[in-house]
C-alpha cells in the first residue's frame, strides 16, 4: 500500500485525483493540502462523501502525517519549496505543476540524490500529451527545425504551459542547429518570434492564450518542401491526467534523483 499526501486537493485535476486515489486498491490517500480548505474533511472538500482525513493549509504541516509520496498539484509559486519540503522529510514526490525553471529541477535533482528518494516530474501526466513527447524525440533526429505553439486559457498564470516549456528543453538538447536566422539577426519586432527555451539550440515557443482552449501543444517540423505537425489537445475534464499520474506514484520510488516526462517510464 502506498500512502499518498495530496497537494492541490480542492482543484481541478485533484478532486478527480483523491476520488480515483480512493477507489485505488494499493493506494492510501492520507491527507490533503488546500489553503482555502484547511480544516475540512478531505472527501466532503473533493466533492465526496466523508472520509475523515484531514486538509491542511501547508505541505510542511501535512507531511506530519506519515506518507510515502507526496503528489503536488499547486501552483508555480509554491510548488519548488513544497517539492524540497517533501524531499527534506524523505518523501518520494510526482510533480504535476508547471512552472519551474531548469536550474529549480537541478537543484531538485540534487536534493532528491542526496536524500535517496524519487522525483518525477512532467508538465503534462495525460497519455496523448506523453505521446507528443515521445514522437517529437523521434522526428527531431531527422528534422532539426522545429517550433513549439502552446495553446491555454486566458486565465493560465504561466507561460509556455509545462507541456511546451517540457517539450522544448527536451527538443533543444537533442536536436541540431536549426536553419532559421538566429532572433539576434533579425529586424522589426524580434517578440513576434516568441521565446526561445533550452540548450544547446533553443527551441522558439509561441504561447496564445484566449478563449476556448483549455490546452493544446504542437511541435510543427520543418524540411525543404515538407511539414510535419504533431499535436496534442486537452479536453475540459481531468480525467486524462488521473492514470499517468497514478501511474507515476506507483512507480517513482524505483530510482532516486529526478526524472522527467512520463515518457521516462516507457519501455
Amino acid at each position: 500500500m502506498i500512502r499518498i499526501t495530496l497537494a492541490g486537493c480542492t482543484g481541478w485535476v485533484g478532486k478527480a485525483l483523491v476520488a480515483a486515489i480512493m477507489a485505488a486498491p494499493d493506494l492510501e490517500l492520507v491527507a490533503g493540502v488546500s489553503r482555502q480548505a484547511a480544516g475540512r474533511d478531505l472527501g466532503e472538500a473533493a466533492e465526496l462523501p466523508a472520509s475523515g482525513l484531514p486538509i491542511f493549509a501547508t505541505v510542511a504541516e501535512a507531511l506530519g502525517v506519515p506518507s510515502d509520496v507526496l503528489i503536488d498539484y499547486t501552483k508555480p509559486d509554491s510548488v519548488k519549496s513544497n517539492v524540497l519540503s517533501a524531499i527534506a522529510a524523505g518523501r518520494h514526490v510526482v510533480v504535476g505543476t508547471s512552472g519551474m525553471s531548469g536550474a529549480d529541477y537541478a537543484g531538485i535533482e540534487q536534493a532528491a540524490l542526496a536524500a535517496g528518494v524519487g522525483v518525477l516530474a512532467a508538465g503534462n501526466f495525460s497519455i496523448t500529451a506523453t505521446l507528443l513527447r515521445r514522437f517529437a524525440r523521434e522526428a527531431v533526429k531527422y528534422v532539426p527545425d522545429v517550433e513549439i505553439i502552446d495553446y491555454s486559457s486566458p486565465g493560465k498564470p504561466d507561460t509556455p504551459s509545462g507541456t511546451g516549456f517540457e517539450l522544448a528543453e527536451t527538443l533543444a538538447a537533442e536536436r541540431m542547429a536549426a536553419t532559421s536566422l538566429p532572433v539576434s539577426a533579425l529586424g522589426g519586432v524580434r517578440e513576434t518570434r516568441g521565446g526561445a527555451i533550452g540548450v544547446p539550440h533553443p527551441v522558439q515557443v509561441h504561447s496564445l492564450r484566449m478563449p476556448g482552449f483549455v490546452l493544446s501543444c504542437e511541435a510543427v517540423f520543418g524540411l525543404e518542401d515538407e511539414r510535419l505537425v504533431i499535436r496534442h489537445d486537452a479536453g475540459t475534464s481531468a480525467a486524462p491526467y488521473v492514470g499517468g499520474t497514478l501511474l507515476a506514484a506507483r512507480r517513482v520510488g524505483e530510482q532516486p534523483g529526478l526524472r522527467r516526462g512520463l515518457d521516462s517510464l516507457m519501455a
